[in-house]
């Protein structure tokens, strides 16, 4: 009888994506600026258009002003329980991805005690002690790499079930001044991680990350708003676009193949790419690299799937609500299907990047 390995496998997902809808055409008569002091004077329809080339952005989701992010990540991870059936109090590990904690709406003061992943223990009512929470503040990367976390304790016989999840509110600490606020939005997703006994490689197959942050620290960084003379003392999110586009091109393809080449495969034995919904382009270029590395001249568009263009980038949460969307069968023309492969990836704040393997039960 062939001898059974312990494999780190998706037993339920869920989800929480905000009412509020905000369109592209909300943002025709904003103050931009493209940097401090540095107005653009395009119209606003220039300015939109060259942002929808650029991004593929045509809507996005905020949060309504009576909810906080640990809101939607309890939602979303009451979701995933329900998805999964299983009993709450027989999780051993609770790891929450955000990077801001709760922002109240119209203010920029981050609220991060106690842990995010401890509030949503308290709305959960799991009153096992046991139960362990904690946060990963990893940048967008920060919901795979607490993926990773759970792979590798119950890889290590230190948990048999894990909640994950992804939560942040990129809405309320984005400079309504700035450009690239149209890029971000609000969301939550989940998953519900278990310890499986099988005689083939199933779940988590490998996985790599990597932080470069000797001169790519401050690629994402905290700061006042653009708008000159303002009385505001906020710090808002900001972002060096270029920049990180050429970091992300470079090295995320890499470490995509790498992870790939861990798990014993090639690129043509993977079934689907879930990576982070940052901009559609940026995307397409970085996957289009991938294929290059193996020497392929294209790749078929359909095993990306893609959710920013309703629902924007919400940081932690692209990953598990648009692996929820396929899970559930939210997304047209998109499944999983026992033996197919995927990749997850992300890149982010830090500078962070991760990849991980994954084949279907």
């Amino acid at each position: 009888m062939a001898k059974k390995d312990t494999y780190a496998v998706i037993t339920g997902s869920g989800s929480y994506i905000p009412k509020r809808v905000v369109k592209n055409s909300d943002f025709l008569n904003h103050e931009l600026y493209e940097g401090f002091g540095k107005r653009i004077e395009k119209q606003g329809e220039e300015i939109i258009e060259k942002f929808v080339q650029i991004t593929d952005i045509h809507e996005r989701r905020y949060l309504t002003k009576d909810l906080m992010m640990s809101d939607m990540a309890y939602l979303a991870a009451k979701d995933a329980l329900d998805s999964s059936g299983i009993d709450p109090e027989t999780l051993d590990y609770i790891i929450i991805g955000h990077n801001f904690g709760d922002v109240k709406h119209g203010d920029t003061h981050i609220d991060t005690v106690p842990s995010i992943a401890s509030k949503v223990k308290h709305k959960l009512g799991i009153e096992n002690p046991f139960c362990v929470g904690y946060d990963m503040l990893f940048g967008c990367p920060g919901w795979l790499e607490s993926f990773i976390q759970a792979n590798l304790f119950i890889k290590a016989g230190a948990a048999k079930k894990v909640l994950i999840i992804g939560s942040d509110t990129l809405s309320r600490i984005s400079d309504p001044y700035d450009r690239d606020s149209m890029i971000y939005s609000d969301g939550a997703g989940a998953t519900i991680i278990e310890a499986v006994e099988s005689e083939e490689p199933v779940g988590v197959l490998s996985h790599l990350s990597r932080t470069d942050a000797k001169d790519n620290a401050y690629m994402l960084w905290m700061d006042k708003t653009y708008k000159p003379d303002s009385n505001d003392n906020g710090l808002y999110l900001k972002m060096m676009g270029r920049k990180l586009y050429n970091y992300a091109l470079t090295t995320v393809p890499q470490t995509i193949k790498s992870s790939i080449e861990k798990a014993g495969l090639d690129v043509n034995d993977i079934t689907k790419i879930l990576i982070h919904q940052a901009n559609a382009k940026m995307d397409e270029a970085m996957v289009q690299r991938l294929f290059k590395l193996y020497g392929h001249k294209g790749y078929d568009p359909d095993m990306v799937p893609m959710s920013i263009q309703k629902l924007g980038n919400n940081s932690v949460a692209t990953i598990p609500i648009l692996y929820n969307m396929i899970n559930k069968g939210e997304m047209e023309g998109q499944a999983f299907n026992s033996g197919d492969h995927l990749v997850f990836t992300s890149v982010g704040a830090g500078v962070n990047v991760n990849s991980l393997v994954y084949r279907v039960p």
